[in-house]
């Protein structure tokens, strides 16, 4: 587990530009944090540390964009999504262990962490301030971590 206090959006943005450099095709992250804590802004980043120079927004009404990449990167929001999600039932199954990377965000909403590599929460301490905590998800880790109360 690592964790890193970011004291603005910029510095948030740059702290995932970093960490996109560990991941590989067929990663798929999981965020979690309440509204406005930063995950798109996090993600954004994490896009452009992968090489995509195109606009990043949250796909809350269309549920899923894909980003031309290389590697592909998928980006998906399940807020809009009643209780547990099953990925396979939604028809998103397809983005999990694929030659991508995905992104999750309101992964809460997820019946289970199966496919899941990485966890990163984004916590609210203040109006600037975030506490951003990546958790790696090991092989034999069978469900997904609870990160966010």
């Amino acid at each position: 587990m690592t964790t890193f206090t970011s004291h603005s959006e910029l510095e948030s943005f740059n702290w995932a530009v970093e960490f996109s450099k560990q991941l590989k095709p067929g990663d798929t992250i999981a965020f979690f944090g309440n509204l406005g804590a930063g995950k798109t802004a996090t993600i954004r980043g994490i896009c452009k540390g992968l090489g995509f120079n195109g606009t990043v927004c949250s796909p809350t009404y269309t549920i899923v964009h894909e980003y031309p990449n290389n590697p592909p990167i998928y980006h998906l929001d399940l807020y809009r999504l009643d209780g547990s999600c099953d990925l396979e039932e939604a028809g998103l199954d397809r983005f999990l262990d694929s030659d991508g990377i995905t992104l999750i965000e309101w992964s809460e909403r997820l019946e289970n962490g199966i496919g899941i590599t990485y966890t990163v929460n984004i916590e609210i301490v203040n109006e600037t301030e975030r506490t951003i905590t990546v958790l790696q998800k090991s092989p034999e880790q069978p469900e997904l971590p609870e990160l966010q109360q």
